[in-house]
């Protein structure tokens, strides 16, 4: 049975911490690939300071192309409406598109995710459609978990990477290096297409 990673967020950008995050589930859970699928309307963020879906797709790209068992999935850009993304409609589409395969899906998400995963559309159901694993973020503890979801999840410790988007463009805005923030080939495009300023 093929077993795969779901690893979902706005990536906007994609950075090392991502990726450093999904190396390490892919090896500790010994999936055969993790799948990062960006959204296209989150639900808890505001959607219109988020880039072009094709900009953000086009940077994961060039983030995986070092990684056999990376593979973007574009999924929830595909989406119409003005519905947000909820991960549960994903999960359920994607069991469509592989049910002619033995596939057990692992769905990746941090321990900010975790707190508000009451939030979240039909959060329940999620441990229906796949095994939740759960990864340590830096500032978040478990104490922090008043859901009752905290006992359905595998947690896997990752290193407490601190990067984050939200710095990362702020970088940019400030003409402050990103260098080693986001691998090479993203630094490049985002300064070649003006992202960020």
């Amino acid at each position: 049975m093929k077993r795969i990673g779901i690893f979902g967020g706005t990536f906007d950008p994609i950075h090392n911490g991502h990726l450093i995050m999904a190396e390490n589930v892919k090896d500790q859970m010994h999936l055969d690939e993790v799948m990062f699928i960006p959204s296209r309307i989150p639900p808890l963020k505001d959607a219109e300071n988020i880039s072009a879906p094709e900009h953000r797709l086009n940077m994961l790209r060039l983030a995986a192309k070092g990684s056999s068992s990376f593979k973007i999935n574009d999924i929830e850009l595909k989406m119409t409406g003005d519905e947000p993304n909820y991960t549960v409609k994903t999960l359920l589409k994607l069991r469509e598109e592989f049910s002619a395969e033995q596939v057990k899906f692992y769905l990746i998400i941090g321990m900010d995710q975790l707190i508000n995963l009451h939030k979240w559309k039909d959060p329940g159901k999620l441990f229906l459609l796949t095994e939740v694993v759960i990864i340590n973020r830096p500032g978040y503890l478990i104490q922090q978990v008043e859901n009752e979801y905290a006992r359905r999840g595998i947690f896997v410790p990752v290193p407490n990477i601190d990067i984050s988007a939200t710095d990362i463009r702020f970088r940019i805005r400030e003409k402050r290096s990103i260098k080693y923030l986001v691998p090479e080939e993203v630094e490049e495009y985002i300064y070649k297409n003006n992202l960020y300023k």
